[in-house]
């Protein structure tokens, strides 16, 4: 049976919704605050174990309350939890204040992160029993995956596994100059628009693809939000169109399209029957207020795509 190891942060997220303006001194009273599961990396293993992957988790989280709280979310769905590491730090929270276009600002206490992958890559036996990817979630996400994110993808590869990437947001600025050394070693790489231009300089994504395989990356799926996503692969680019719904919180949508592209991928499905079935995960996860809140199984998304209107337009 083929699995993901997916390795990545698990955040303790707190929603707040609406919140179209922010007054310092001020009392806003908003319609919701939620707690509930974030982080890109437990959010990608919980859309795989949703759609009937076979997922394991390699994360830290604190013991703490928050920590718990994440674990039983992630266990109930069928995460194999046993590469999650304890850390003496609180477990990653962020808050996410989100207005009524369904746009989020975040703010982010990374806890747990920042002891997270402190030494060299340890891919045990254990660790990759059953496991035929690897995949990790946001290089950027946690401090020691710049320095060390590389030679994990590069042990993984070793080991046998097919290794994908999801870039996420460089706050710090560096692209290129972290996230290079690792393309060599990613067989495919998704990406988003604005991760797009900081990477490449560019927002063509022809020209994207192709600077992006030159630093060595077989294959690239650029997330467009509400215009679908656009594959890169032997050579050629090919756009697949959004389905039309409503965003409500596009919170963690970008982990729910990877995690479905890599749970189609395991089932055999052609990239672009992989990309439709992703973009599918997406428009049901954007319409709940959550990360992964509107999430359906793989026989239930495979329903609702039958009668859902694709996107004709931007």
């Amino acid at each position: 049976m083929s699995g993901v190891l997916c390795c990545g942060n698990a955040v303790f997220d707190v929603l707040v919704r609406a919140v179209d303006e922010l007054r310092w001194n001020t009392t806003c009273w908003v319609e919701q605050i939620r707690h509930t599961m974030g982080g890109n990396g437990s959010n990608t293993a919980y859309a795989l174990a949703v759609l009937g992957a076979r997922v394991r988790l390699l994360a830290w989280v604190g013991s703490d309350p928050a920590g718990q709280t994440l674990l039983a979310r992630l266990a109930a769905a069928g995460v194999d939890l046993t590469a999650v590491r304890r850390s003496q730090l609180p477990t990653a929270t962020s808050v996410s204040l989100i207005n009524r276009r369904g746009d989020r600002f975040l703010l982010h206490s990374p806890g747990a992160s920042l002891e997270a992958f402190a030494g060299p890559p340890e891919l045990t036996g254990e660790m990759l029993a059953g496991m035929t990817h690897f995949h990790l979630a946001n290089l950027f996400a946690a401090p020691n995956l710049r320095r060390h994110g590389a030679e994990w993808l590069r042990c993984a590869r070793v080991a046998g596994l097919i290794t994908s990437l999801d870039t996420g947001w460089d706050q710090d600025g560096r692209w290129m100059l972290d996230l290079g050394p690792a393309l060599p070693w990613v067989d495919l790489l998704f990406v988003n628009e604005e991760e797009t231009l900081g990477l490449t300089g560019t927002a063509d994504l022809e020209q994207a693809a192709r600077v992006l395989a030159e630093r060595g990356c077989r294959e690239v799926v650029f997330k467009l939000g509400p215009r679908g996503c656009a594959v890169w692969s032997v050579g050629r680019l090919y756009s697949v169109p959004a389905f039309d719904v409503a965003a409500t919180d596009t919170t963690g949508a970008g982990d729910c399209f990877a995690g479905a592209f890599l749970a189609a991928t395991l089932r055999g499905l052609s990239r672009w029957e992989a990309a439709r079935f992703a973009n599918a995960a997406a428009a049901l996860a954007v319409q709940q207020v959550g990360a992964t809140e509107g999430l359906r199984s793989w026989e239930e998304t495979e329903a609702w795509m039958q009668t859902a209107r694709v996107r004709t337009h931007p």
